[in-house]
């Protein structure tokens, strides 16, 4: 009996539970970690004054209603319901779309190699925002050159003779860059120290699942919003506050009239939302079978628009302080992306009084929305692939060491990104590899899959029986008619509209280039049709008796689970009641 209890207990412990979240609360926050980062802060106000101000809230919100929350809803119900990653999720509702699922995993990896680089240069801004006077604030530096303007002696006259000392310390001491994207150069061994600090960093936050990743989100995820209240109470103080605000949000309806303005709004939908890549699967898939996702979905998308409309306030306050200081129009002093955060807001904060403190702030608020996603964004590609081969990575030991694994290989990828001609390397990964016409790709055959093939009468079924409340009519047409319409619209025009991507508006990269960025554009796309091709090449039986098998599953020995007795039960009920 002892040697039988030997042997049989390693084998019954080897394989861990999957999990759950420890309470609702680190669910909610999870989720709004993720899906509140940098976008919020350095491109929805950028989109919002270049897009006709508060007319572009107009295209923002319908795309919102339209595709944002019904995928943002449907993604966060596949979890909950399956209890599965982004991709073996497919297998119990659509085989045959299994390519979507391995098309995000693709995008999140991506995202991944790209999204931590931002975190290194934000850390590297905070590191040396302890210095007095901020290096970026003056002209007497070794990199500087003699057409520096220092940001306090800066004023409408010179503004356009030179080039401020906040872009010359982002281009030739931070990154050092080189003449193009053949000139690679050495590695920035400063911006190395402070990508590894940020690896690691990511590592201790997700090296135990779901449980650390839990614990992790109480700060991570609550304490941006403290920097991002003193960072608007302060930008609202300053003078020129008003007329920054007021061109932020003044409304020019003519621009609802160019169909660039509404694949601007469609694109930062399905960017903020982070939805077609896996992410609220995942999340979801941690949930307990009985969690009301219904409610806590509206109340997160809330949340995330309305961080974006804050957060715009909180950035354009402070760009009109720095246009009143040097006497030129806001528009001279606008900036999204890289370009906010690393020249026109730390050029602002110089210019104010007790400059190291509000630069502290900012880049804190910076590093912890960029971690947040990042690290879950790693959790979302860990759990997807462990929940392929549950008895391989979910050994004691395992995930540790897949976790660290994951992370080296990603390191070492990332260096040609920091070397001088890194800059190069990282836009064409930024602009093609997790562009928002690959998303809007899955999106459409993502709602294509689960609201004609798998049922969406069904999954309101399937909502109905998990939370106890019926879901909107509203979402089943979005999921049947104006989610996949709309996708595929922006999705077709955004491939007419395309335009090369230029460095700085003036350095045009090589033709390997190009094509580089399209094969990994079209990697993540082509994933879908060919894995379809495949699953229908490897099963056995006639086409059709293939095609059934593979849109609608059914459990080894064609007996049904309990979830799925009950969501048929009451999809036969609904239909009765319809009739």
């Amino acid at each position: 009996m002892w040697n039988k209890r030997r042997i049989l207990q390693p084998a019954q412990d080897a394989v861990k539970e999957r999990g759950h979240w420890g309470s609702k609360l680190e669910f909610l926050l999870a989720v709004a970690g993720n899906i509140v980062g940098l976008g919020n802060v350095w491109r929805f106000p950028y989109l919002c004054y270049k897009n006709g101000g508060g007319a572009f809230l107009v295209p923002y919100f319908v795309f919102a209603a339209t595709c944002g929350v019904p995928l943002f809803l449907m993604e966060t119900t596949m979890g909950q319901h399956t209890q599965e990653g982004a991709i073996s999720c497919w297998r119990k509702m659509c085989p045959l779309a299994e390519g979507i699922g391995y098309g995000g995993q693709l995008i999140q990896l991506y995202s991944c190699m790209t999204y931590i680089i931002i975190l290194a240069w934000a850390l590297f801004y905070l590191v040396l925002s302890f210095n007095s006077p901020l290096p970026w604030s003056t002209c007497d530096n070794y990199w500087n050159t003699e057409d520096c303007l220092d940001v306090t002696t800066m004023n409408h006259m010179n503004y356009s003779k030179g080039t401020s000392a906040a872009t010359e310390f982002w281009e030739r001491r931070v990154l050092k860059i080189s003449g193009g994207i053949k000139e690679i150069g050495t590695i920035r061994w400063e911006v190395l120290l402070c990508l590894l600090a940020m690896w690691v960093i990511c590592y201790f936050c997700i090296w135990k699942g779901v449980k650390s990743t839990g614990k992790v989100v109480y700060f991570t995820a609550t304490f941006p919003y403290v920097m991002l209240l003193i960072l608007l109470i302060r930008g609202l103080t300053l003078p020129g506050a008003r007329q920054g605000v007021e061109f932020y949000l003044l409304p020019e309806l003519s621009r609802l009239t160019d169909s660039q303005v509404w694949l601007d709004a469609g694109s930062q939908v399905f960017f903020s939302y982070s939805i077609c890549c896996g992410t609220q699967v995942v999340l979801g898939s941690y949930n307990t079978h009985s969690n009301n996702c219904y409610k806590d979905c509206l109340w997160l998308c809330l949340l995330n628009s309305g961080t974006s409309v804050v957060a715009g306030f909180a950035v354009f306050s402070v760009l009109g302080f720095m246009a009143h200081e040097q006497g030129v129009s806001i528009a001279e002093v606008a900036e999204s992306g890289p370009g906010l955060a690393f020249i026109a807001y730390p050029q602002a904060v110089a210019m104010m009084p007790l400059p190291q403190v509000w630069s502290i702030c900012f880049f804190v608020m910076i590093i912890l929305l960029g971690l947040d996603t990042q690290f879950v964004g790693m959790e979302v590609v860990i759990t997807s692939f462990s929940d392929i081969f549950p008895k391989v990575m979910r050994r004691a030991g395992r995930q540790e060491r897949f976790v660290l694994l994951f992370c080296l290989t990603c390191f070492f990828l990332q260096l040609i990104m920091i070397t001088e001609g890194g800059m190069y390397i990282f836009q064409i990964f930024d602009y093609y590899a997790c562009n928002g016409a690959s998303i809007l790709f899955l999106g459409v055959f993502e709602t294509l899959a689960v609201g004609r093939i798998f049922g969406a009468e069904r999954l309101c079924c399937i909502i109905m029986d998990m939370t106890g409340e019926r879901a909107n009519p509203f979402f089943k047409i979005c999921w049947l008619y104006l989610t996949p319409l709309v996708s595929l619209g922006s999705f077709i025009y955004s491939l007419v509209e395309y335009k090369p991507l230029t460095f700085n508006r003036w350095y045009v990269y090589p033709t390997w280039a190009y094509v580089m960025g399209w094969m990994m554009a079209l990697s993540s796309i082509l994933l879908v049709p060919f894995w379809a091709l495949f699953k229908l090449s490897t099963v056995t039986g006639t086409f059709s008796q293939r095609l059934r098998q593979l849109c609608w599953p059914e459990p080894p020995g064609g007996t049904l689970d309990k979830k799925t007795k009950r969501a048929r039960a009451l999809q036969q009920i609904t239909e009765e009641d319809l009739e």
